[in-house]
């Protein structure tokens, strides 16, 4: 079986919100909502993570940076952003994806994602990962 197939079969099986299989072995999964577990993955193995796959949730446009600077090869998706699709389609990530939405909603669905909407305006990781680390602040 494939590593996104396995990341996948993970993912809808144990209801989690992301699993990330490298060479048929999980690195990472997750119960954690919004940016946090795929940030919390990237932060902590970063190095790791090049050629894995991924199976997540939910992928806006920052989800989409972290993936592509992540050196990802495979990505599944249940919803995904029209923004998230632009960013993976400068790329070689495989990604395939249930739902494309508009953007990501926040929590209430009242508006945008606090993460989708940050991820709007910043054009490097580094920018990105402090607008992460401070929302996550923020919300603790």
């Amino acid at each position: 079986m494939k590593d996104i197939e396995i990341a996948k079969k993970l993912l809808l099986e144990e209801q989690l919100a992301l699993v990330i299989v490298k060479n048929g072995e999980v690195l990472y999964k997750s119960k954690g909502r919004g940016i946090k577990p795929l940030y919390t993955a990237y932060t902590n193995m970063k190095s790791s993570l090049k050629g894995a796959s991924v199976a997540d949730k939910v992928i806006g446009k920052a989800a989409a940076i972290l993936c592509v600077n992540a050196e990802i090869q495979g990505l599944y998706t249940n919803l995904i952003s029209e923004k998230a699709i632009e960013v993976l389609d400068q790329t070689d990530i495989k990604f395939t994806y249930n739902l494309k939405v508009p953007f990501i909603k926040n929590r209430d669905n009242t508006g945008l994602c606090p993460v989708e909407n940050l991820s709007l305006n910043v054009e490097g990781i580094d920018e990105l990962l402090i607008g992460i680390d401070e929302f996550l602040k923020s919300i603790k």
